[in-house]
C-alpha cells in the first residue's frame, strides 16, 4: 500500500531572482521517496498530511493542509544556507481509510532511513500523533549507536493522554513512546498549561519521570532558570529530537491551530530555546505540528512555523 504523495513544485514559490536567493529556488522535489544516499549532509523534508489523530482526540479538523501551508511560507524566505547543502522535499505521507497506524509505520521507517543516509529530517504536520511515528524512527536509529535520545517538546500539552479504545491519537504520542520504551524515555516539555492538562496528566508525567516547565515559569524574565533546566536535560542525553506544537504559542501569534490558547508562549522565548538546543550540536531531527490553515489569519501561524524551521536549520548548518 503506497501512502506517499509526491511533492508538488507548486508548493514552492516566491520572489523571482536570477540567483539562488530564496528557499523555493533551492528546494529539490524528489518523487517516489527516492532518498539520496550520498554521504554529504542534507535536509530532508517530509510532510504528514493527516488529521485522523486530531479527529480521534476531538480536535478541530484542518491540519491535513498544514504541510502545504508551511511549504508555501518557507518558499519565500531568503536563503542563508551553504550552497552545497541540498534541501530535498520527499512529499507527504497520508492516511488511508482512517488507518493512522499504517501511516505511522511508514513514517518511522522513512525517519530511520533519512537519518541513516545523513539527512537532517524536517517533518511537517499534521496532527501531533506524528511525534510517535517520528520519535520511534529516531529512537531506532539512536539506539543502534548505543546512544541516549532526549525528546524536547514545546507545547501547551503533555500529550501523555491514554489511548482511545486501544488506539493512539494526537494527544497520546509521548505516552506511546514511553510505553514502547520504558527504560529509554527521556522527555522535557516546555510551556505546559495547567488549564489544558488535568491533574491526571501531571501524575502521568511524574510516573514517567518526565521533566517539564509550566507556562507560568516559561517566560523571558525567568530565562536563567529555563536555560539551566534545558542544559541539564541536554547534558543527560547524547542526541535531541525537537518537536514544536504550534498550539504552544499564544493565539496572538498562532491562531491557526487545533487547540488555540491566549496564554501560550511568545516567539522570542521559543527562538531562544531553539538556539540553545542547536548550540549543543546534539539536535538530529525536527518536526512542526498542529498547524490548522482553516483557522489561520493572514497565514500568521504558517509564517511562524516556517520561520521556526528556517531559523533552526540555519543555526544548525551556518557557522557564524
Amino acid at each position: 500500500m503506497n501512502l506517499n504523495q509526491n511533492p508538488s513544485p507548486f508548493h514552492w514559490s516566491g520572489r523571482k531572482s536570477d540567483q539562488t536567493e530564496y528557499w523555493h529556488q533551492a528546494v529539490q522535489t524528489i518523487s517516489n521517496l527516492n532518498l539520496s544516499q550520498d554521504s554529504n549532509h542534507k535536509i530532508g523534508i517530509l510532510g504528514y498530511a493527516s488529521e485522523e489523530g486530531v479527529i480521534r482526540n476531538q480536535g478541530r479538523t484542518g491540519t491535513i493542509e498544514g504541510p502545504s501551508a508551511i511549504r508555501k511560507m518557507l518558499g519565500s524566505i531568503a536563503l542563508h544556507l551553504p550552497e552545497d547543502l541540498p534541501i530535498l522535499d520527499y512529499g507527504d505521507i497520508f492516511t488511508l481509510d482512517q488507518d493512522m497506524e499504517s501511516s505511522h509505520e511508514v513514517i518511522s521507517k522513512i525517519t530511520y532511513d533519512l537519518l541513516s543516509s545523513n539527512h537532517f529530517p524536517v517533518l511537517l504536520g499534521g496532527g501531533h500523533d506524528l511525534a510517535f511515528a517520528h520519535g520511534r524512527g529516531v529512537l531506532n536509529f539512536v539506539r543502534e549507536k548505543n546512544e541516549k535520545l532526549g525528546v524536547i517538546n514545546l507545547d501547551a500539552h503533555f500529550d501523555l493522554r491514554p489511548l482511545v479504545r486501544g488506539k493512539g491519537h494526537s494527544g497520546s504520542p509521548f505516552l506511546q513512546l514511553a510505553e514502547e520504551n520504558p527504560d529509554d524515555f527521556n522527555y522535557l516539555a516546555l510551556g505546559i498549561q495547567r488549564a489544558a492538562n488535568p491533574k491526571s496528566l501531571f501524575e502521568t508525567a511524574e510516573r514517567l519521570k518526565a521533566k517539564y516547565i509550566v507556562m507560568e515559569d516559561f517566560r523571558l524574565h525567568n530565562w536563567e532558570f529555563i536555560q539551566e533546566q534545558i542544559l541539564w536535560f541536554i547534558d543527560s542525553v547524547d542526541k535531541i529530537y525537537l518537536s514544536i506544537d504550534m498550539d504552544g504559542f499564544s493565539s496572538a501569534f498562532a491562531p491557526g491551530v487545533s487547540a488555540p490558547s491566549p496564554m501560550g508562549f511568545n516567539p522570542q522565548i521559543a527562538f531562544k530555546v531553539f538556539e540553545l538546543i542547536v548550540k549543543s550540536k546534539k539536535l538530529i531531527s525536527l518536526d512542526v505540528v498542529e498547524l490548522n490553515p482553516q483557522f489561520d489569519q493572514d497565514n500568521a501561524t504558517a509564517r511562524l512555523a516556517a520561520r521556526a524551521v528556517e531559523y533552526i536549520v540555519r543555526k544548525k548548518f551556518v557557522t557564524q
